[in-house]
Formats: structure tokens, sequence, C-alpha cells
């Protein structure tokens, strides 16, 4: 599978989580709808463009489990939790339920929405280990109070690499009447995903992780009932030249002028995982990943932070190493011994978290162990 990627064969690729990576078949259709658009840039700005993204969001939507007219694309979760955030219509005291596993860029916009809403945004703190999906939803839970109005939760983390419960969580808060914003960032095409039976008020994935379209895809979906209450983020020319059916779709899908090709693209990603037998490829990476944990601690003196489970892990796994400099390891890791991977401060302590995907091989775990030994 590696000779379908376009990665430099020098470096042994264990940061999947964090950009994705393009296989050639997408990027060269991601190219085509390039060529497409500087043949005659006007007819496909002006005509042709809607009906193909209505394509592509039906494609994306059929993949995730929801209809495509209820999701558009954005560039990237950042963008749709920010539209999201802005269009809330929230009260003084009016609280917002989290995690203190959740990606640094959005818990830095909530503070910017509390401090002008004078709302609170609460980071529940989740004591390590995890122990089971069961005694989180009762753990988180306990932080829900009267005030509790909006839940926001990572399906999968980004810093931890875990997967929480974000389905049971949103029964309980549908019971509850209170909205879920679930970021689903490093969900598609990495663990199963049906939004119609999940039911979140509002969710978001990137497609140029895990499904591996090319960088700048990702979506928002919106619960029928709510979508008239999404503000755009930037006010656009909306529905005086976009026939979409819906303001939620026509105010939001193109705000100026931008090359929308990676969304287009997102139906042949799709495709690549369907014709490479991506369901064989997923239980391959995540063995590799519980194997690689296990070997990883039998070198090292920290503790695991969850189970070494498909409850908790797909194909990421963090573990606490004790170094004092994690950039310096980083660098080390990279220029001495050509391993991307990411190692980084979480929690005032040091975390090395690695990934696998359909290019990675035993012999990439492998070379990770013995360099780990010499380094730690």
């Amino acid at each position: 599978m590696k000779d379908h990627y376009l990665l430099d064969p020098k470096i042994t690729f264990l940061n999947h989580g964090s950009f994705g990576a393009c296989p050639k078949p997408v990027f060269k259709d991601y190219q085509n709808w390039q060529r497409k658009l500087e043949e005659q840039p006007v007819r496909f700005l002006r005509e042709e463009v809607y009906h193909h993204l209505k394509n592509a969001r039906d494609a994306l939507g059929a993949y995730v489990g929801c209809d495509g007219d209820d999701l558009i694309f954005v560039p990237n979760p950042t963008t749709a939790v920010n539209t999201v955030i802005r269009s809330l219509n929230l009260s003084a005291g009016d609280q917002i339920l989290s995690t203190d596993h959740e990606y640094g860029s959005l818990v830095r916009a909530w503070e910017w929405f509390t401090r002008d809403k004078q709302v609170e945004f609460i980071q529940r703190e989740l004591p390590l280990p995890m122990t089971t999906h069961e005694q989180f939803v009762q753990h988180f839970w306990a932080g829900v109070t009267d005030r509790t109005r909006v839940i926001f939760l990572s399906h999968i983390t980004s810093s931890t690499g875990l997967i929480f419960p974000a389905e049971e969580i949103c029964k309980k808060a549908r019971d509850a009447g209170i909205l879920t914003i679930i970021d689903g960032a490093h969900v598609p095409g990495h663990i199963p995903l049906n939004i119609t039976e999940m039911e979140p008020d509002i969710y978001t994935g990137a497609c140029h992780k895990w499904l591996s379209a090319p960088k700048g895809s990702s979506f928002l979906y919106v619960k029928k009932e709510l979508q008239e209450l999404i503000k755009p983020l930037i006010i656009s020319w909306g529905a005086e030249v976009d026939p979409s059916p819906s303001p939620f779709i026509h105010e939001n899908q193109l705000q100026g002028t931008r090359d929308p090709s990676p969304f287009l693209a997102v139906p042949a990603a799709i495709r690549f995982q369907e014709e490479n037998d991506w369901e064989s490829v997923k239980s391959q990476c995540r063995r590799l990943t519980r194997e690689t944990r296990d070997r990883v601690y039998e070198i090292i003196n920290t503790a695991p932070i969850c189970p070494n489970s498909e409850e908790w892990l797909g194909q990421m796994a963090t573990v606490e190493i004790e170094v004092d400099d994690p950039e310096k390891v980083k660098n080390s890791l990279l220029e001495d011994y050509a391993i991307e991977i990411p190692v980084f401060s979480w929690k005032d302590k040091a975390f090395l978290r690695f990934s696998f995907n359909a290019y990675n091989k035993q012999r990439d775990a492998d070379k990770l162990i013995n360099t780990l030994r010499e380094l730690l």
C-alpha cells in the first residue's frame, strides 16, 4: 500500500493523525478538479460547482450516515466549530460542559466566546487511567448542572488518542434537553460513524485525516431543526447565486472565491477505501497499534492511560514518556532516525503519540521500538 502514497520513502511516517496522507489516486482526482476549474473558471464557479458540490455532499452523507443536505463542506473542524460558536444564543451564567482532553485551538475559541458572552466553559477533569466507557459516562455526566446548555465533546481526542463514548453522551443529553456539539475530527475513515444513529445536534469531522482526502476538506453536520440557527462565518453571495435547497447550505458552502477541489475529491477518497478492502486495513492497523503499545511499555516505566482495547484505541495511541524536553526528542527522532512522530507536553508531562495506516508495516513499528530503546 505504501506505493499508493506520495510520502517520502526515506521517512518512517507514524503521524497520520495530524494531517493525514493523501493516496496518489485521490490526489490525481483532486488535481483533475483543479484542471477543470482552470479550463473555464467562470463557468465552473458560477454554474457547475453547485451540482458538483451536491454530488460530493451526497456521497459523504451516505458514508457518514446522514442526508447530504444536512452537511456543508468546510476547510477544517476549527472553522466548523467557530461557525457554531458564533451562532449560539446563550445567556450570562449558562454553562458549556467539556473535558480537559479537548483540542487546543477549540479550547481557545470557547474561552474567547465565554469572555464575550459571560458564560462558563467548564473542562471537566477526566482522571487517568481510563477504565470503561460506562464509568466515563457516569463521571462526565456528574458535571452536568441545571445551567448546562451545551456539551462539547471529542469523539476521538487529539492529544491522548482516546475514543470517547460520544453516542451514549448524546443520548443522555437529548433526554436532558442539552445541545450536543461533537468534534469528530479523527473519526471518518478511522472508526465506524453513523450520524443518524448517534443523533448529535452538531457534528464535525475531517476528511483529510483518516479518510485521506486532500488537505482542507472537512464537514459540518447540523440537525435539520437547528440549521436555521447557524449563521455564516463570512457573509457572501449566498442565495443570490447558490441554487442549493436551504439557507444552511447556500449561506455557508461558498464564502468568497476559493478552490473547491478538496471538497470535490472527497468521493474519490471514499472510493479508494472501498476498492482497497479498508476494513481489513483498519483491522491490521488497530492490531499493530495495540501490539506496539505493549512493546513500548516494556521499555518505559510510566502507567498506561487506558486499557489496551478497541473500546479506547483505534489506529492511534499515546504513551507518557519521562523526558525533560519533548521538542528535543521529537527533533531527534526526525533528524537522527528519520521518524516523523509527535512528542509533546500535555498537563505538564511528556507524551508520544504514534499512529498507523495502510502504508505502515511491522518494520515501522520495529524501528520505533529499537529507536526508543536507544533514546529512553
